[in-house]
């Protein structure tokens, strides 16, 4: 009989990235998915493989909405519950994975009720409120970066965060040092953080000595409202500067910057180091429990990246650290060298190896 596995994930793309290869993998390997979000989550999962049934179960999160919505978020969630334990209940899945998020909560707490092997893939450094909940209540604890900070009496497991095979594709991709040639440098937020890198990059690589500046190219991904100044700005300043919302071809210039300047969501530290490139990473402050901070430990401690407090984050810090990586030639190789050395191109397949072997035990308690 063809085993089941449900997903349950949350509405943005640190839990979804990592959902999506986890189901792309289980699909190859013949196993039916189902993917546990709610509405929010749904509209991130566009990128999920067609054979993915999407269930859309009640959830909310306290983090938004005024006090009607918060006090409603216990009622929302309550229904999502005893509609996943009703589907389990009917599906029966082999194993249930969660990738944190409020949307990921009805689906745990059905397969806990249930008793249904489960486990949890962290993809920060630090535990999310929701696997936090949920870490002494699964039979494994995945982590994408490592070390991970768990509660007393948890051990977790080094798997990595799986990437999308885009990414995969361009894994280890030829890097071209800087020098006095056309160098590219890719800018990029997420949809919280990126006001501060459109409110600082912009000036700092516009006073650039002008024999470094002269030579760069900038791809920079700033939200849309702030899309036109940062475009005018580069315009104004006479550098060939590419800014939009969002850029669906990441993998390409990524493998085509010589230098990358980011926030470090776990998605991205993973995309940097399985494709190998130096970063400046400009931690988002407001992150639960720093977990960016702690995202960017093991790219800063080999040498792979620069790390900048969101508080020192100002154009003159930023000039001086672009300028040392990019007037350097043998240090930013040994940067990206360094960064490739931090990936896991194979985490996927760890991942994979975890869910099986949770199947693969329940199968022998029954026989």
């Amino acid at each position: 009989m063809t085993k089941l596995l449900v997903i349950a994930a949350g509405g943005t793309g640190g839990h979804m990235f990592p959902a999506q290869a986890l189901a792309e993998a289980m699909l190859a390997r013949g196993w039916r998915v189902k993917l546990s979000t709610d509405d929010r989550g749904a509209r991130y999962a566009g990128g999920f493989p067609d054979a993915v049934e999407i269930n859309v179960v009640k959830s909310a999160t306290f983090a938004r909405g005024g006090l009607v919505a918060k006090l409603a978020v216990p009622l929302r969630i309550l229904w999502g519950i005893g509609g996943a334990q009703w589907r389990m209940l009917r599906d029966k899945p082999d194993v249930v994975v969660g990738f944190g998020g409020y949307p990921a909560i009805p689906a745990m707490v059905a397969a806990y009720t249930l008793r249904v092997p489960r486990m949890i893939h962290e993809q920060n450094g630090v535990l999310g409120r929701v696997n936090q909940v949920f870490a002494k209540r699964v039979h494994t604890v995945a982590c994408g970066t490592w070390p991970t900070d768990l509660p007393d009496g948890v051990i977790g497991v080094d798997v990595g965060n799986p990437v999308r095979a885009a990414i995969l594709d361009r894994a280890g991709a030829g890097y071209i040092p800087p020098g006095d040639y056309p160098m590219s440098i890719l800018v990029m937020g997420g949809s919280q953080g990126a006001r501060i890198l459109s409110d600082v990059v912009p000036e700092a690589i516009a006073s650039l000595p002008e024999t470094l500046r002269q030579n760069i190219r900038v791809a920079h991904q700033a939200r849309a409202e702030d899309g036109m100044r940062v475009a005018t700005f580069y315009a104004d300043a006479g550098i060939d500067a590419d800014v939009q919302p969002f850029f669906d071809d990441v993998p390409n210039r990524m493998s085509e910057a010589q230098l990358v300047i980011t926030r470090a969501g776990a998605s991205t530290i993973a995309d940097l180091t399985v494709i190998g490139r130096p970063a400046i990473l400009v931690p988002f402050a407001a992150a639960t429990g720093d977990h960016q901070t702690a995202n960017a430990r093991g790219m800063v401690d080999a040498g792979a990246a620069i790390l900048i407090p969101e508080r020192l984050f100002t154009k003159a810090a930023l000039v001086e650290q672009i300028t040392d990586v990019l007037t350097n030639s043998a240090a930013a190789l040994n940067m990206s060298q360094m960064a490739a050395a931090c990936g896991k191109p194979n985490a996927t397949e760890r991942l994979v190896a975890l869910v099986d072997d949770l199947a693969t035990k329940e199968e022998m308690k029954d026989k």
